[in-house]
């Protein structure tokens, strides 16, 4: 390269490098929770991608920055905060088996309502005006705009190839292909862009030292490995949580998008098999105990008597596993039926499973509304499936929750629980609660989109999204 295009190649990154210091500093100012998020990533020259984040660094094409600079200054502020926004929401994160083109175009399209409901003038870029009749149109049919939500909705409702094209233009901003790279391809892209490694934040990290031989584990430029990485991020989304929860007021006009997305991306995952497991009491099956078979005495009586051993392996085990249980279904007019089907049919391919149900169980699956419709009553694996083929809603009027548990209560009084061990309820928590706590453990599963709904101090609350069930 001659010394006069060096010059000048040097100049525009001088001068890219103070866009992006003056549009960080136009962030800090309108949302100042962002400090932390802002620290973060580096920004760094690259010949490969416009715009794209692996949630380590921001790569750029400082040329491509200047020009976006000139022609709207709003929409270089709002590009900065989106891709800032992936790393926050750890989009990036994902699994191999997502539909990378409905959670890619699902992440911008979360992103940009996030900006949007912030209503910062610094980030109102001429695209926001388009973008509305979208954001109208999934909120009539999903309610919040979290990308999850977003995405499994696209994944039933698959749009149409030029409807995908509409949402890439309006709200497609930064590359996605460097999120599903292994660790040695993004390493390998850094290292051949233009005056890669050092960026606004002059963090003088070498990366030289990682050659991303080992493409699963790798570390990063910084040292962090993926995993790192992930929980750096996630570390600071909590923080950034909990400041916006206490501090929500003067934090833009509608912070209330971005919690979202915040608290979806931060909620605790839960593991519905592993949730049943609490409810389990120890019993004995009829299984080889290895525990506590002695082999020393077995080989010994093999070696004195030829096939004769001394003592025969132990035919009882002790386990953990459910006997007594109740399904408590809210049969009021809004929960749904398929729903309802979903959770049953769900919950029984679990207990069914011989590490988690005894052969002989006392499970009772009650529907109520505002009073007792139904009270099935089930002893084993056979009259479960029966059940199920038979099932038929009942009720659909108000919710009380009382009722179940009064009736729960006469039936221990009546000895048909001997050793009962909880109650799951499946509702959508809009009833009355029982004013004491009952006897046994309780817990009340919601559907995501009806979390905010508290439950009493003695409730476990659980909240599962459609596909977790």
């Amino acid at each position: 390269m001659a010394s006069g295009e060096k010059a000048d190649q040097e100049k525009i990154i001088e001068l890219a490098r103070n866009v992006i210091k003056v549009t960080r500093n136009q962030l800090l100012i309108n949302l100042r929770f962002l400090d932390a998020a802002l620290s973060r990533p580096n920004w760094m020259e690259n010949e490969v991608f416009t715009l794209a984040t692996d949630g380590r660094d921001i790569l750029y094409d400082p040329v491509a920055l200047l020009r976006s600079f000139r022609d709207e200054r709003a929409a270089c502020v709002r590009n900065y905060l989106h891709i800032l926004m992936h790393c926050i929401f750890r989009h990036m994160f994902v699994k191999p088996t997502i539909k990378r083109d409905l959670w890619d175009i699902a992440c911008d399209i979360a992103v940009e309502y996030s900006i949007s409901c912030l209503g910062i003038d610094a980030t109102a870029a001429m695209r926001e005006s388009k973008q509305t009749a979208v954001y109208i149109g999934l909120r009539q049919k999903i309610g919040k705009l979290t990308a999850e939500k977003i995405y499994y909705y696209f994944c039933y409702e698959p749009p149409s190839e030029d409807t995908m094209e509409e949402f890439r233009y309006l709200f497609s901003v930064d590359d996605h292909s460097i999120w599903y790279m292994r660790v040695a391809e993004v390493t390998s892209i850094k290292k051949t862009g233009s005056n890669a490694g050092k960026g606004d934040n002059d963090n003088e990290n070498d990366n030289e030292n990682n050659t991303g031989n080992d493409e699963e584990s790798a570390g990063d430029n910084d040292g962090m490995t993926r995993e790192e990485l992930e929980q750096d991020w996630k570390d600071i989304s909590g923080r950034m949580q909990t400041e916006m929860e206490n501090f929500a007021q003067g934090i833009g006009r509608d912070p209330g998008a971005m919690l979202q997305n915040l608290r979806e991306v931060n909620r605790e995952k839960y593991d519905y098999t592993e949730f049943l497991k609490k409810f389990a009491v120890m019993g004995e099956v009829m299984k080889t105990n290895p525990d506590e078979f002695d082999y020393v005495y077995y080989t010994y009586g093999l070696d004195l008597y030829g096939n004769m051993p001394l003592i025969e392996p132990l035919e009882y085990k002790e386990v953990m596993r459910i006997r007594e249980f109740v399904i408590a279904i809210d049969t009021s007019g809004s929960v749904s039926g398929e729903l309802v089907q979903t959770f049953i049919q769900k919950t029984y391919n679990i207990l069914k499973s011989t590490e988690s149900f005894f052969s002989q169980v006392n499970l009772h699956i009650i529907q109520c509304d505002a009073e007792i419709q139904e009270d099935v009553r089930i002893t084993s694996q056979e009259e479960f499936d029966q059940s199920l083929k038979t099932m038929t809603l009942r009720g659909f009027g108000g919710t009380d929750f009382r009722p179940v548990f009064r009736y729960v209560d006469q039936l221990i009084e009546q000895k048909e629980f001997t050793n009962l061990k909880g109650m799951i309820y499946f509702t959508d928590g809009y009833g009355t609660f029982p004013s004491r706590m009952p006897e046994y453990t309780t817990a009340f599963a919601f559907i995501e989109g009806e979390d905010e709904r508290e439950v009493p101090p003695w409730a476990i609350k659980v909240v599962l999204r459609k596909d977790e069930i």
